[in-house]
This record gives structure tokens, sequence and C-alpha cells, in this order.
């Protein structure tokens, strides 16, 4: 029955691509933006609610997830702050021999023992010892490498040129708080987890929504929730997850690489569906083995790239700094007022670490550990990587350049939120001023950041596709039938996103990732003393450990 689900998604989903390639009065890109134009204004209009605050519209996502951030940080005594270290240890390793165990568990004095299973972390258990199929720092790469991508580069441009420098101020204090998010849908992704008789890991809010508002007495409000998320995430992986990857990499590479042939976008696609499917057919361990190795190389590259920047115009720094704090608390009204420049901030980083989103507890789940906390205090480390340093990274660079040579005007944008630069009035897009920015400091980097653009690309797609697998197998079976309709499903989307134009498609891409929001916020705030229980018992063994030790 699921599997029969399953293939009328399946042909729901192709049946519009099948009908457009029959009509040839417009072309494939303008027939998809015509079908999904409708749905995408409908769905957007519902999940970009705007709520007007002091004259600026805030979308009610937006809200929903920093007043979620704000409550955790409070709720868990700002464990961004006082959890760091512990965090930084752990994905070192230095607790490895502490959280590994033998199959013996009833001699292990903190673990609950009920009908032979871990009350800790359900049904998680297989005879081979410690659970999980991935360590805590390729769980940590393959989460970072969904949300550390496109958003980094070109989203902070056109934030920064919006609401001005001041609006890496608050994208700071935003990417501060959603530490706190991470922290405990990642818990609670390990604690309600599922493992196959293999060993094989299912989990993230889909089972933590059913299975833990089960334990609360909720059991109908859970299972809706669950899925309605699941449905969103699936979605999600296909459009913001994969089409825009491909689509943006593919526009890229073609730019600089000055191709003009038609069919450039469709053979760029199929090469990059090809490694995608090298990858992803070996399912998370082969994930988490590729993204510990590609997303450190583009950290270092890109990082590295803009600090060698921020050397050679060191003597411009403090300037920078000074319309970073003086413009958080700007009230020019052409640059959207204080208010206004609050809310870009937020947007940006709430937007690019998906703190709240709940997909990095899909992966976080998959981890070797025994206690949920661990991989939560590990998951906080996500938004201060990609948000208060990537990001934060490309904003100085692109703030400094601007001092230095003038690029454009804050606040000058044409209507479709392109960059209007001074003196030759040319429209550029926001990866395109961050391209700008950095060749103007170290020439003809430009062709790195393809580099760049592609990697971030390519991971961002290797991590989607566990997401919306691990949805879709909640939703229509786990068997390998399933399995290979989804993967295959993801892979023609590939192709399709290089080789059209997408334009309505990522707005309700868009729209359904950030869906998700709803319904795991709502699943925090009630199970958040669980993961306070979590945190605890976590912490004391820390420092019996330490103790026995010495």
């Amino acid at each position: 029955m699921r599997l029969k689900v399953a293939f009328t998604f399946l042909v729901g989903l192709l049946m519009p691509f099948f009908s457009f390639a029959q009509e040839k009065a417009k072309g494939i890109d303008e027939k998809i933006n015509d079908f999904f134009e409708p749905i995408a204004k409908s769905v957007g209009s519902v999940i970009f609610y705007p709520i007007s605050i002091a004259g600026n519209e805030v979308p009610i996502v937006l809200i929903v997830l920093l007043l979620g951030a704000t409550f955790f940080t409070l709720f868990f005594k700002f464990p961004n702050l006082r959890l760091i270290g512990t965090a930084i240890r752990v994905v070192k390793g230095d607790y490895e021999d502490m959280d590994a165990h033998t199959t013996n568990k009833d001699q292990e004095e903190d673990i609950i023992i009920q009908d032979g299973d871990i009350l800790d972390t359900i049904k998680v258990e297989h005879a081979d010892g410690v659970d999980g199929e991935v360590t805590p720092f390729q769980a940590l790469t393959a989460a970072l490498s969904a949300t550390v991508g496109l958003g980094n580069i070109a989203g902070v441009a056109i934030a920064i040129a919006i609401g001005g420098p001041g609006a890496t101020f608050w994208m700071i204090i935003a990417g501060f708080i959603g530490m706190a998010s991470k922290f405990t849908e990642c818990t609670l992704g390990v604690k309600y987890r599922d493992v196959d008789p293999d060993g094989t890991i299912h989990g993230g809010p889909m089972y933590y929504l059913k299975k833990g508002l089960a334990e609360k007495g909720m059991a109908g409000l859970g299972k809706v929730l669950a899925i309605f998320f699941a449905i969103m995430a699936v979605g999600g992986s296909f459009g913001g997850g994969n089409m825009f990857q491909s689509n943006q990499a593919a526009a890229q590479f073609i730019k600089m690489a000055g191709i003009e042939s038609s069919y450039a976008g469709f053979v760029f696609g199929v090469i990059v569906a090809v490694l995608v499917g090298i990858v992803i057919i070996g399912g998370i361990k082969k994930i988490g083995a590729v993204t510990e190795k590609v997303v450190p190389f583009m950290a270092v590259m890109y990082v590295g790239a803009a600090l060698i920047i921020l050397v050679m115009n060191y003597s411009a720094i403090p300037q920078a700094f000074s319309m970073i704090f003086g413009g958080a608390f700007n009230f020019d009204a052409g640059m959207g007022g204080f208010i206004g420049v609050l809310i870009v901030g937020f947007q940006r980083a709430a937007f690019s670490n998906e703190a709240g989103v709940g997909s990095a507890a899909i992966a976080h789940s998959a981890v070797k550990t025994k206690y949920p906390a661990s991989e939560g205090v590990v998951a906080l480390l996500e938004p201060f990587i990609d948000t208060i340093v990537i990001c934060t990274m490309s904003a100085l660079v692109i703030v400094i350049t601007n001092i230095k040579y003038g690029l454009f005007n804050y606040g000058n944008l044409d209507a479709g939120k392109n960059v209007i630069l001074n003196g030759s009035g040319e429209h550029v897009s926001g990866v395109d001023l961050t391209s700008l920015a950095f060749d103007s400091a170290i020439p003809g980097f430009s062709y790195l950041l393809t580099v760049a653009v592609i990697l971030f690309a390519f991971s961002t797609m290797l991590s989607w596709s566990y997401y919306g697998l691990q949805a879709w197998k909640f939703l229509f079976g786990k068997g390998q039938v399933a399995d290979l309709v989804y993967k295959g499903l993801f892979l023609f989307f590939v192709v399709i996103g290089a080789s059209i134009s997408l334009g309505a498609v990522i707005e309700f891409s868009d729209a359904m990732i950030f869906a998700m929001v709803f319904p795991n916020v709502i699943g925090l705030l009630i199970l958040a003393p669980k993961v306070n229980e979590e945190l605890t018992k976590f912490l004391d063994k820390i420092k019996a450990y330490k103790a026995a030790a010495k």
C-alpha cells in the first residue's frame, strides 16, 4: 500500500515535466514557472505571512524561529556559552571511552533497562555495542554541509546591501541564540531515533514528534505534526536542497567558463547527478565520509581567502567594526530604520543556519553515542561556524572592500534585490557582489569562488538527499524499492535543476523547508524538559569520568 502511494506521489511530481515537454509554445522553464507560481504564492503566503512591526513586515516563520531560540537559550541557561568547550572536546573525541559500551548493558549504572530496551534511546540498540553509523565529527560536517552554502556567499551580500553593515551585528546575535535551538532538536533526534536490526539509523523530527508527544499523552497531535513535517521535508529536499543548488552551481560554472551551448546546463546536471548518485547510494556512512573531507576544505579555502583580505586591509578593520556596531542601531529610513536592519540580520542568519527547522536533527540522529545530549552539544557548534564565523567573514570582506573601493551604496537595490553598482550602474546578484568584493582584493579569486559554489552546492545536495530520504521512508516505509525510488527521483531533479530557470519553484521549495519550522518548534517546546534531563545526565557522567581519570 505504501509503495502504491509512493508511486502515485512520484507520478504526480513528474507529470508536469512530461506534459510541459510536449508543449512547444513555451520553453520548459516558463511552463514549470507557470505551473508552480500559483502553488508557490498560496503556500508562501501562509508560511511567510507578514506581521507589521514598526512599519516593517516580518514573516511569521521568522518570529516563531526567534522566539523559540530565545526561549531555549534562557531555559537551558545559555548553552551557547557554557557548553562550547564541552562541544569541542566531544568532537575531538576526549570522551570517546566514556561513550563506548558493551552489550552487557546491565553493568551501565546510568542506563535504565526495561524489557531489554534502553529507555534513554528508544529502540536503538543492536548487538554490536555503541549505536549509530557515523562519528560526531562526521555528523557535524554532514549537517554543516546542508547549511553552509550559497546563503553564506550570496545571502550575506544582499543582507548587507539592504540593511547596511549593521545587519551583520543582528546576524551574529541570531546565530548565537540559534545555537540553543540546534542543541535542543539534535538531542531529541538521538533520544527518539530508531535502528533497524542491521544497525541502520532512522531519526529526526518525524520520530521525536511522533514518539515524544505520545509519551506526553498527545499521540494524535504528534502523528499529525510528524507527517506534516515529513511531507515538507521531502518537498524541500527536491527544491531548495537540490534544484536550487544544481541550478546556481551550473549558472556559476557556465558563466565563468564562457560556455554558450544550450545543452551546457543539462550536461553539467548529468555529471553532477552521477557524482551525487555515487555518494548517496552508500547512505549516511558514505555521505559522512565525503563531507568530513569536503566541508573542512571548503571552509579553509573560503575563510582563508577572507582572512587574507582582512590582513591585507587590517587598517580598515576598526572602521568596519565601527560601522557594524553603529549601523546595528541605525535609524536611517533609507535602510529600513533600526527595526528594518534588525530584521534583515535576523532573517539572513535564520535562513542560513536552519536552526529550528529540524533538518540537522536527521543527520545527527545517526551518530555513534548512547548519550543523546552529547550530540546536541556538538550540534550547537553549527550556527557558530555557519553564521558567527563564515557569514561574518563574508560580511567583513564586503564592508571593507566597499570602504576601500566604493563598490555600491547601501540600500541602493533594484526591485529584484540586485545591487546597483556605482559608476557603471550595473545590476549584480548577491553571489556576483561577493565575487566582485573578493576579486577586488585577490584578482582571479572569482574562479576559486566558482569552485567553492560548486562544492557548497554538491555537499548541500548530499545532506538534503539524506534528509529527504529519511522523511520519505517515514511516509512510505523502509523497503529497498521505496529507497531506490526516492534516490532516482532526487537525481532526476538534479538534472532538471541544472537545465532550467526555476523561478517560482524556488519560492515554493523554500516555503516547504520553512514550513518544517512550525511542527518542529511546537514539539521542541513541549519536549524541552526531556532535553534538560538528558543534559543533566550527560554532564554528571562527564564529571564522574573526569574524577575517575584522576
